[in-house]
């Protein structure tokens, strides 16, 4: 009889606690919701919050205010939210770098990717194309990797900065592969591709609307798109996978995270906004311009990817000595 009145008590409590969760997600939002940039405005980051902001309250009913907080590659930013009380309405628009790459590389994040946070909905999803001179004596990414096996240490891959999604998708070949190709950093994506025109490396990672101009006048050829699947604008190039290297996926996300410990019927809430913002026209063509993709999902599918790609990009810093600090 104890046990069952036990069991009882503790059916109660997790009765009237979810009621708690309905009623609060009821009544959301009760104030303006703050959507936390981690980094200074104008960039896609910047942009993307406003877009987000002018359309979620249309299905939130409450205003979305976007704040900027520079500083640390993102880290800032992000702690502000890791700290920020778990009522919905404080949100980071976390990306690549804040969920992964600093989280993976770095040994002063001051947060953690997967604890600090509950997953709300990826936003956007835009990939990189590897590109070689014209005359680089390799059509594909497999003769590619032939020719750096023969010829060790000769081979250099430049970046747009050290730590820099550009530099560590040639790192992830480095692992995959085991070629060793040799990292140049530049301090811009326009010198990164210049060096490749100029031959003073032999191969980059570059998003595609920016190399897209050299790839149609010929000057530089297109080995292969590092998304799962090949792109619209590069149709007759293959992807990673297709040209040999198993399991070699690069991604540039944007997606929208909360506190930890933010109720659930909150997140689906918002979760239902972003993706309704993803569907309006004007929105999905900004995105398109800035070379991304909308990613309607889950606050599910997001918690899986990002912890995927945390996992990815932490195998490739334990097989290296690169740090982002």
């Amino acid at each position: 009889m104890k046990r069952f009145a036990w069991l009882a008590a503790v059916a109660a409590m997790v009765s009237l606690a979810g009621a708690a969760d309905v009623a609060r997600a009821q009544t959301y939002p009760s104030k303006p919701i703050r959507l936390i940039v981690p980094a200074g405005p104008g960039g896609p980051n910047d942009v993307l919050a406003r877009l987000l902001a002018q359309q979620m309250p249309q299905t939130l009913g409450g205003p979305v205010v976007v704040e900027n907080h520079a500083g640390g590659g993102g880290r800032v930013g992000a702690r502000v939210v890791a700290a920020a009380e778990p009522d919905g309405h404080t949100l980071l628009i976390g990306n690549t770098a804040t969920l992964a790459n600093i989280p993976a590389f770095s040994k002063n994040v001051g947060y953690d990717a997967i604890k600090s946070f509950t997953a709300v909905g990826k936003i956007t999803d835009s990939f990189q194309v590897m590109v070689v001179r014209q005359d680089f004596p390799a059509q594909t990414v497999a003769e590619f990797v032939a020719y750096a096996k023969a010829n060790p240490g000769k081979l250099n891959f430049s970046s747009s900065g050290a730590g820099n999604l550009t530099h560590l998708s040639g790192e992830l070949l480095n692992l995959k592969t085991g070629v060793g190709i040799v990292h140049v950093p530049y301090k811009s994506t326009a010198e990164s591709v210049t060096a490749i025109l100029a031959d003073q490396v032999q191969m980059t990672f570059s998003s595609i609307s920016i190399v897209l101009p050299h790839l149609q006048q010929k000057t530089i050829k297109a080995l292969a798109v590092t998304g799962p699947k090949r792109a619209p604008e590069l149709p007759d190039v293959p992807t990673m996978v297709e040209g040999g290297v198993p399991d070699y996926v690069v991604t540039s996300f944007f997606g929208v995270v909360a506190p930890a410990g933010t109720a659930a019927e909150i997140v689906n809430k918002l979760n239902g906004a972003i993706n309704d913002a993803l569907k309006v026209p004007t929105v999905v063509a900004s995105m398109k311009r800035l070379g991304a993709e909308p990613s309607i999902g889950t606050p599910q599918e997001f918690s899986t990817f990002i912890a995927g790609e945390l996992a990815k990009w932490t195998a490739v810093a334990k097989s290296s000595s690169i740090t982002i600090d």
